[in-house]
């Protein structure tokens, strides 16, 4: 395909030899053709431009000369420098053509401003918050349920991109396990819980419309509904979580996380959660719950989802299996208000938000066979555990340094600064130690009134979590 790279015309100032050398240099140049790359032989490159096989030759000989090229006789020439390597050459003019920069919307332009997602994603080193253990997970088992969906799969007519078993799996499990009130054909199964975001914002958020979302909250909510042009409004936190607004306006959606609050683990009380529910008007306020990892709970009886509570149709609430099992499953799904489930399957269909099907079929199964509920109680055990651990090793090494926020349940905790508002220091430094946290700060809409760090437990064993503790204590 090499020859359909160059153009050389037959009438101007410039030579062909020299077009061919000048075009291959920018090639080589550009990465276009990387290095190892073998190129065609002169005749066969000739022929192909209609070009002289002299013309070729000299060609290589040229770029050979340049360092750009290895050539030997009898052989075809290798390119040997990858883009961007600069060469001098004696009496070779390089052209660059320099890139402009280019118009971005304004929601795009300020996305390297938000520390989120992560900056330092790799390599996972603990205690990196919002992941549960992969090495816990009955990878084997998991295995056997996508090999045998796989198979089945050639036999499998085109349906809905909604799978029906996994559906009616879901629709069973959180009615037992969350208090959620739907039918299967509420439930659609999406990439992420971010894409089920993205989903409802497309559907139901209008250019100006305002939204309420926790302060500090989930990064991801804002960006969502501020993609879709909303007034993104950060509402502060009590004891309870988001506060109630008395006397003021509601908007047109409110995110909110009651189970665990995103990143505190503060959870929201019936009362709390009602008063929210009196504040909406159906079809007009929309309440979106992220329950994202409402499995793991821990010192008391789970207080029921939001949905559960909702008699008028104006939650959606939202879920993922990526903390419940392994983080690159990506799988979640979405219960929608039952006035809105045709609008939002086609606009599921039109936005390409569409979980592979043999994937949907497998989670079916091992949610069917039992595996997923006993993977979860044996987990919970195992999590709580950690908790504790990093509680108490938290109190004993970082006393004096922090106030540490037990929750009830969830993957995660905030650990509090005495003294200072330097988190986002403490934290790149503890990141050069090999110790990963998040800075409470990074998790405001606007200006900081938290300073801590996040610390996931979930994900790390207690030899990991001792030895983390260990080199926080050394850096503060």
């Amino acid at each position: 395909m090499i020859a359909g790279l160059i153009e050389l015309k037959r009438t101007g100032e410039e030579g062909l030899m020299a077009q061919l050398t000048s075009q291959l240099r920018e090639l080589i140049g550009s990465g276009r053709i990387g290095r190892g790359r073998v190129l065609p032989s002169s005749r066969q490159l000739a022929s192909d431009l209609g070009v002289s096989r002299n013309t070729v030759t000299y060609a290589f000989e040229q770029l050979a000369a340049e360092g750009y090229l290895a050539a030997s006789h009898g052989r075809r020439p290798v390119v040997t420098v990858d883009g961007g390597e600069r060469i001098e050459a004696v009496g070779a003019a390089t052209s660059r053509v320099r890139a402009g920069t280019p118009r971005l919307s304004p929601w795009a332009s300020k996305l390297k401003q938000a520390d989120w997602p992560m900056s330092y994603l790799a390599p996972l080193k603990p205690l990196r918050p919002g992941h549960g253990d992969f090495r816990e997970f009955p990878n084997e088992v998991w295995a056997r349920c996508l090999r045998r969906s796989a198979v089945r799969a050639a036999r499998r007519e085109l349906g809905p991109v909604n799978r029906p078993r996994l559906r009616e799996a879901l629709a069973h499990y959180l009615a037992t396990s969350r208090g959620v009130r739907a039918t299967a054909d509420q439930i659609m199964i999406l990439p992420s819980a971010q894409a089920a975001l993205t989903l409802i914002a497309a559907a139901v958020i209008t250019q100006g419309d305002e939204v309420w979302v926790e302060d500090p909250g989930y990064p991801g909510a804002a960006a969502a509904f501020r993609a879709s042009g909303a007034r993104v409004t950060g509402i502060r936190l009590d004891e309870q979580g988001m506060q109630r607004m008395p006397g003021i306006a509601a908007p047109t959606l409110i995110f909110m996380t009651p189970s665990h609050q995103h990143p505190t683990g503060r959870l929201m009380s019936l009362a709390r959660r009602t008063e929210f529910l009196g504040m909406s008007k159906p079809g007009k306020t929309w309440i979106v719950e992220d329950d994202y990892d409402g499995e793991f709970h821990y010192d008391s009886r789970p207080v029921p989802a939001l949905q559960g509570l909702d008699t008028h149709g104006r939650v959606f609430y939202v879920g993922t299996f990526s903390k419940a099992m392994t983080s690159d499953i990506r799988l979640g799904y979405l219960v929608v208000p039952p006035a809105l489930v045709s609008t939002l399957e086609i606009a599921q269909r039109h936005i390409g938000l569409i979980a592979a099907s043999h994937v949907q079929e497998a989670l079916a199964e091992f949610i069917a066979d039992g595996h997923f509920l006993a993977h979860l109680r044996r987990m919970r055990r195992l999590y709580h555990a950690r908790r504790d651990h990093l509680v108490e090793g938290l109190a004993r090494h970082l006393g004096e340094v922090l106030t540490v926020e037990v929750p009830s349940g969830g993957i995660q905790l905030v650990a509090r600064l005495k003294r200072g508002r330097a988190d986002q220091a403490a934290v790149k430094r503890l990141v050069e130690a090999g110790v990963e946290t998040r800075a409470l700060s990074s998790l405001a809409l606007g200006r900081p009134r938290d300073h801590g760090l996040l610390l996931g437990f979930a994900a790390w064993r207690e030899n990991e979590i001792s030895a983390a503790l260990r080199t926080m204590a050394s850096c503060f």
